[in-house]
């Protein structure tokens, strides 16, 4: 939202300078801003070489229903984390994908190497079979102020080695679906971790941030994605928010909840370009094809 301060008044500072428009400050801002590029080649079961990124993957299960596509993003993740419950489900739920092979192997195969939170959902049976494999165990039980995605991507972040993590992405598996305050719950953590790559993963959809800080170009992966997505404003609302690539693009528009939000729209190619005076969620539909 545009301040009084951020704007030129000609008969305070005694200029000829015209007063500029906050619309037109901010298409200038716009147009001089870095480029973020966004893909989910992430869902690809083989990444064409052309295509691959340049992100270093971590991994985060919650305690929800997880995708059927876990184990792929297990696979891309260098770094994978349980918080808390989310050790039951990938004890539990991943043999289940595997119904050809032995569970105990399949278990051992999918061994998180973090389960971090204040550890009162995790069962005691599937707290001592990884500890028996040497997964590090955090309790974070006197942290009652912040939720266990919150803990487990302090714990990603600070785990990284270098101190500019725009090449970091992290996934997050069973963020979405089940209770709506744990799924705003979620939506506050990737607000609140705006600098960092975060994406909210269910079977149906994704949600991650568009921040305002940059203008930002997604690459539609259309044989694992779409065509329904939307763009909602977060935080405050947008005085001015313009797309390419949809069936109905924005341009210039304003959004705020109790007004117009771009709900139910659709990607019609393969780029899709964002740029606001306001973080956006983006979402997409995901394509059942696991």
């Amino acid at each position: 939202m545009w301040r009084r301060a951020d704007l030129v008044i000609p008969f305070i500072l005694k200029t000829p300078f015209p007063i500029v428009s906050p619309r037109l400050l901010m298409k200038r801002t716009l147009t001089t801003m870095d480029t973020m590029h966004h893909s989910s080649t992430f869902l690809l079961p083989t990444v064409p070489e052309n295509q691959r990124p340049s992100l270093t993957y971590a991994l985060v299960v919650l305690n929800h229903n997880l995708p059927r596509f876990t184990p792929l993003l297990w696979k891309h993740a260098q770094l994978r984390l349980c918080a808390d419950g989310g050790a039951n489900r990938v004890y539990d739920e991943i043999p289940l994908l595997f119904p050809q092979e032995e569970t105990s192997v399949v278990r051992r195969r999918y061994k998180p190497d973090i389960i971090k939170g204040d550890l009162d959902s995790i069962r005691p049976e599937v707290h001592d079979f990884y500890t028996r494999l040497g997964t590090r165990i955090v309790d974070k039980t006197h942290d009652q102020d912040s939720t266990d995605l919150h803990k487990c991507i302090a714990c990603i972040r600070d785990f990284a080695p270098v101190s500019d993590k725009s090449n970091l992405c992290i996934l997050v598996a069973g963020a979405l679906g089940g209770r709506f305050d744990h799924e705003m719950g979620n939506v506050n953590v990737i607000c609140h971790f705006s600098s960092l790559r975060v994406i909210l993963l269910s079977d149906d959809n994704l949600i991650h941030l568009l921040p305002r800080t940059h203008r930002h170009e997604i690459h539609i992966q259309a044989s694992v994605e779409g065509p329904h997505c939307g763009l909602i404003p977060i935080g405050t609302p947008s005085k001015s928010s313009t797309t390419t690539g949809l069936r109905w693009d924005l341009n210039n528009t304003e959004m705020e909840f109790g007004g117009l939000v771009s709900t139910s729209n659709m990607v019609k190619g393969e780029t899709v370009t964002v740029q606001s005076d306001c973080n956006l969620l983006w979402t997409i539909s995901l394509k059942k094809l696991w």
